[in-house]
């Protein structure tokens, strides 16, 4: 089935700010929340649409890839397609439900927490993010203990429920007049369970610090500042819950002859003023290598000529840009002598005024003549 458009989805207009979208889906989130709606199926299916489309359009770098590329250059770059439950919406966007909500953004036992996301920069060469590539890295992060196997309980052992919230990783206080607010519980931190004899390999977190050696494979026509997004290869979550995402951001180094423009790939190249002249043929490079360009005559310095297709392929793999290839005519510094008296030759026929020879080119023809 296909994907609504997000703006769409949200209710607001292409142009709307961070702050716009932001209140349009706290409004929606509230009007869908599963708690709210009795099980609603359909209720939950666009609770968790708005939160696909907020997790878009409340990134800038994201939105500016869904902007120029829709839904396919988000699926092709691997970025975020969707939440598979409610639960994944909570865990993603705990901060907002705590703020909607009190805490969690569902009553009860919020459950163990999902790990954090990962950020890695990766740097690759120009001609590898338009061609597309393969590369290992190697994400230092925390994994689950394995002498506890996660729990943080010394072995024979198992983390009890807490006394305080009983399990619940919540504490509800009075405020003024009826109003009641729930927060973390003081005495397990929102876990719900607490440690008495901690594991001596990990102090009792449950966690170890590696590092793990990653393939990722860079999908041709990718750009600077875009991510790659894998999923569960984040930091690890407590006991029970998920592990986090790591978000692969692409760093491409410059090249000396092409630079990128969205899809189209601009080239600044030298020509000749006697081909610019009288026109020709000229060997350019692209990025599939040299290719013969068509020099009509009297070309001016600064023309942009087109070669179509020529450019980065499309995220989607639908088509690609052109190469643009500016044109600026080439004045040599030096001269040999009969370049030199061809072109005077040229001047004096369209009666140009040009600067005569100097003093010690004319001493040095007398001698040699």
């Amino acid at each position: 089935m296909a994907k609504r458009d997000y703006y769409e989805v949200l209710g607001i207009k292409r142009e709307a700010s961070q702050a716009e979208i932001k209140k349009a889906f706290r409004a929606l989130a509230v009007k869908y929340h599963p708690d709210k709606n009795g099980g609603d199926a359909e209720a939950e299916a666009k609770f968790k649409e708005v939160a696909e489309a907020y997790e878009i359009l409340g990134d800038e770098q994201k939105r500016q890839m869904y902007d120029r590329f829709g839904h396919e250059g988000l699926r092709g770059a691997g970025m975020h397609q969707g939440f598979q439950s409610s639960d994944e919406v909570f865990s993603h966007f705990a901060d907002i439900f705590g703020d909607l909500f009190g805490f969690s953004g569902r009553g009860g036992n919020r459950g163990p927490r999902r790990g954090p996301d990962l950020e890695y920069p990766l740097t690759i060469e120009f001609l590898d993010a338009v061609k597309g590539c393969e590369r290992e890295i190697e994400v230092p992060k925390h994994a689950p203990c394995g002498t506890c196997s996660g729990s943080g309980a010394k072995a024979g052992t198992q983390p009890q429920v807490c006394g305080t919230c009983r399990g619940q990783g919540e504490v509800i206080q009075q405020a003024q007049m009826f109003l009641r607010i729930r927060t973390a519980c003081p005495a397990c931190g929102g876990r719900g369970k607490v440690i008495r004899d901690p594991c001596g390999s990990c102090a009792g977190s449950g966690r170890t610090r590696v590092s793990e050696k990653l393939r990722v494979n860079v999908p041709a026509g990718i750009d600077d500042g875009m991510q790659l997004r894998l999923s569960g290869k984040g930091e690890v979550g407590e006991p029970g819950a998920p592990a986090g995402d790591l978000y692969v951001t692409m760093r491409v180094k410059a090249h000396e002859r092409f630079q990128r423009d969205g899809q189209n790939v601009l080239l600044r190249q030298p020509i000749p003023y006697v081909l610019a002249a009288l026109g020709g043929e000229l060997v350019v490079p692209t990025i599939d290598g040299d290719e013969t360009l068509a020099i009509e005559p009297g070309t001016p310095s600064g023309k942009v000529v087109q070669m179509r297709s020529k450019g980065a392929p499309s995220l989607n793999g639908r088509g690609r840009g052109d190469q643009l290839v500016q044109l600026v005519v080439d004045v040599p510094r030096k001269l040999s002598g009969k370049e030199e008296d061809l072109l005077r030759d040229l001047a004096a026929a369209q009666g140009v005024k040009v600067r005569d020879k100097g003093w010690f080119q004319n001493v040095f023809k007398g001698f040699t003549s």
